[in-house]
């Protein structure tokens, strides 16, 4: 009996072990002045950006600069290899044209109470263009000096030689059953000469384009000819979450259902959205959300980029006993907050009223969020406090990468996307 309670314990921990993030988050921001960073394909919000090499595929970058001034911001490329660790290559072996680029379109708020400068660029520039697949780091810093670095941003160039076949499948594992999704997936490489397939191409799974929780580092279960397959129960696994709560801040003005009111001044504007609570043994309800990311869009204005206000946002949450976690933290968790888990993001226990309450800065548009409670004394054990439920709707992107015997990086070759509902969007149960 104690040996197989010791297999079933190794055989947990193998499985847990499979089932981290294959990375970190490669995205982050550095200066406390820059607000609101995009970086999304042309002309849509929540897509990956994607470069198709030598294509006319466009991207967009947005930021404000709080301070209000104009700066000398420029941009470049860093190569990275699949696991988003910078290669040993010049960047003139993967940059055509200038290394730097100086990011001239810039505008001054205005109609917003909140002052502050907006910077766009479309990339690439023609001045400046990838040429080589794979994944990229956009680094954006001042006055052209790399050392003032003030963020970050992931993007992925493609050349595409191979194809994706994937569904979204229910684990059998009786624990995951009901709270998870797997992906199920098959790779044809046909348009590579990879010699050692198996070796040579890795794949990564993103879900609703999140790199925090990414993952990868997994062998195929068989190789048929020109096919990986990738179908085992221990990978790819994810918790399936539920449909993100949202806050509608397109108009400060006409508050909307969840905003439980507003105090506005000749300067500023602060509102307070209704109190939330744990969410985790509800019913699950499918309704359109947007899987954890917000969109810059305002019902009162012609361009939100430069003529969206800001305001202070303050969030609440009630436990089931209105008392603190113990021994636990609660942060704010979307990618208004970049998926990170800082204190700028942790949610502060009120024992007057309590609740945990906390704010975030944000500019008029449309935002999903959630909350995750942390363990202090181990951060990797973590709940989101809405549940898992594996009927939600969530998107994954497969990402396939090959490196020859030969390369010093790792070319993105493929690439393959799915949503886990096909039916017509609105409220199911």
């Amino acid at each position: 009996m104690q040996l197989l309670k010791s297999f079933a314990l190794c055989l947990f921990l193998f499985c847990f072990v499979l089932l981290l993030p294959a990375q970190s988050n490669p995205e982050r921001i550095v200066q406390k002045n820059i607000r609101t960073v995009r970086l999304h394909n042309y002309g849509d919000q929540h897509g990956l950006p994607v470069y198709k090499l030598g294509s006319a595929d466009r991207l967009e970058l947005h930021f404000d600069d709080m301070d209000a001034t104009v700066k000398s911001y420029y941009y470049t490329y860093q190569l990275c290899d699949y696991n988003w660790n910078p290669v040993r290559l010049s960047p003139f072996d993967f940059i055509k044209g200038f290394t730097q680029q100086r990011i001239t379109t810039y505008r001054y708020s205005s109609i917003a109470f909140t002052r502050y400068t907006h910077y766009q660029a479309i990339l690439p520039d023609g001045n400046s263009v990838p040429t080589k697949s794979g994944n990229y780091l956009l680094k954006v810093f001042l006055d052209g000096d790399t050392s003032k670095l003030a963020f970050t941003r992931a993007m992925v160039v493609l050349d595409p030689k191979a194809s994706v076949l994937a569904q979204i499948i229910q684990p059998f594992t009786p624990q995951f059953f009901k709270t998870h999704q797997r992906v199920k997936f098959t790779v044809n490489f046909e348009g590579t000469n990879a010699f050692n397939a198996s070796q040579q191409i890795k794949v990564v799974v993103l879900q609703n384009n999140r790199w925090d929780n990414a993952q990868g580092n997994v062998f195929p279960t068989f190789v048929r000819g020109n096919n990986l397959e990738y179908n085992t129960e221990n990978h790819f696994v994810f918790p399936a979450g539920k449909e993100w709560r949202w806050v509608d801040l397109r108009s400060f003005r006409l508050q909307s259902d969840r905003v439980a009111r507003a105090d506005y001044s000749k300067t500023a504007t602060r509102i307070y959205v209704k109190p939330d609570i744990d969410r985790s043994a509800q019913k699950y309800i499918y309704y359109q959300d947007l899987n954890g990311m917000y969109r810059v869009t305002t019902y009162e204005t012609i361009n939100p980029y430069w003529q969206g206000d800001y305001a202070t946002v303050d969030f609440s949450f009630i436990t089931p006993t209105q008392t603190p976690y113990a021994g636990k933290e609660l942060y704010l968790f979307g990618q208004l907050t970049d998926y990170k888990l800082t204190e700028e993001n942790k949610m502060v226990f009120n024992v007057e009223k309590g609740i945990y309450e906390g704010s975030q800065f944000l500019k008029q548009g449309y935002y999903n969020y959630g909350y995750m409670l942390v363990d202090q004394n181990d951060p990797t054990k973590r709940v989101e406090l809405d549940g898992d439920y594996w009927e939600a709707e969530n998107i994954y992107t497969i990402l396939v990468y090959y490196k020859s015997f030969t390369d010093q990086y790792d070319q993105l070759i493929g690439i393959g996307k799915l949503n886990t509902r096909t039916d017509q969007p609105g409220i199911t149960f």
